[in-house]
């Protein structure tokens, strides 16, 4: 595969890197943007992994709770100032209170929102605002009290970021505030026991090829690794980590000295995992001069 600048250029963005780290990474992992961030940080080059994180497109996360039934919905558009378009919020308001009767996305797209389906709505609204939009994801939750935050709102319950906490116990200040936490630090799992195998796995992976570079004997690298992955596990899930509120204490010692448990979360983010590949100017004029 050729390396080109655009692809160098959006790994150096992505991890930090330097030119020629981020050109040889490439070039040893044959194009492979995933391999070549890990290659990096294998390598002790990569400043930072910013791989899932970045926002790449536009639109509005609300969220709905009723009950004990919490739901979050994802619905893109094309540009910004169309998820500050009124008849847009309300369409997206719309589309989350006729997501907490149903199971999933695909019965989501077939519910009725005033007699029409809620695809059949979209197409509709395709054609009269000009952008195109779709409704990307829905997570649901249940829990004895779910708390809802919204960060960045565009108005009321939507906005950038939409989070659900489930609790047994405790109150909804203290829900709001371990919401506020998931917002601003996005963990990967609950605890220990719901993180993805694979994800695990990787790092540690990761970890000992880091290691092993040091060149220390494989008994120390052995406790190096014991050591890097009980800190992963603990930045990385939502009862181990220090909360925001108080650093002391992590999420699950604050959440048991309130008297609550926390038994689940959802956080969904406008745009996240989604590239949108961007043309050079230059390129572009160029492109259209030769056609």
């Amino acid at each position: 595969m050729a390396i080109t600048a655009a692809l160098v250029k959006e790994l150096r963005d992505a991890t930090g890197a330097g030119m020629m780290d981020a050109k040889k990474a490439l070039t040893e992992t044959d194009g492979d943007m995933e391999a070549a961030i890990d290659w990096l940080r294998t390598k002790g080059l990569a400043k930072a992994a910013k791989k899932s994180g970045r926002t790449a497109a536009e639109g509005l996360v609300a969220v709905v709770v009723e009950g004990g039934k919490g739901v979050a919905v994802e619905v893109n558009a094309e540009t910004d100032f169309v998820a500050k378009n009124a008849e847009f919020q309300d369409m997206v308001g719309q589309i989350a209170a006729a997501a907490v009767n149903v199971a999933d996305l695909d019965a989501l797209n077939g519910a009725d929102l005033g007699g029409k389906t809620v695809a059949d709505t979209l197409t509709d609204k395709i054609a009269k605002i000009g952008e195109n939009m779709t409704l990307r994801r829905m997570a649901k939750i249940e829990g004895d009290t779910v708390v809802t935050y919204v960060h960045n709102a565009a108005t009321v319950g939507m906005g950038k970021i939409g989070v659900l906490v489930a609790m047994k116990g405790g109150d909804e200040a203290l829900g709001k505030q371990v919401a506020m936490h998931i917002a601003a630090v996005n963990p990967a799992a609950l605890s220990e026991a719901d993180m993805d195998p694979a994800v695990v796995e990787k790092e540690k992976q990761i970890q000992m090829d880091i290691a092993r570079e040091s060149g220390k004997p494989e008994q120390v690298i052995e406790k190096m690794i014991e050591g890097r992955m009980k800190k992963f596990v603990a930045e990385s899930t939502l009862l181990s980590q220090q909360f925001v509120v108080n650093p002391d204490l992590t999420v699950g010692a604050a959440a048991a000295e309130a008297g609550a448990e926390i038994t689940g979360f959802v956080r969904l983010e406008v745009g996240e995992g989604i590239v949108v590949e961007k043309e050079d100017f230059a390129a572009e004029v160029a492109k259209a001069a030769q056609g």
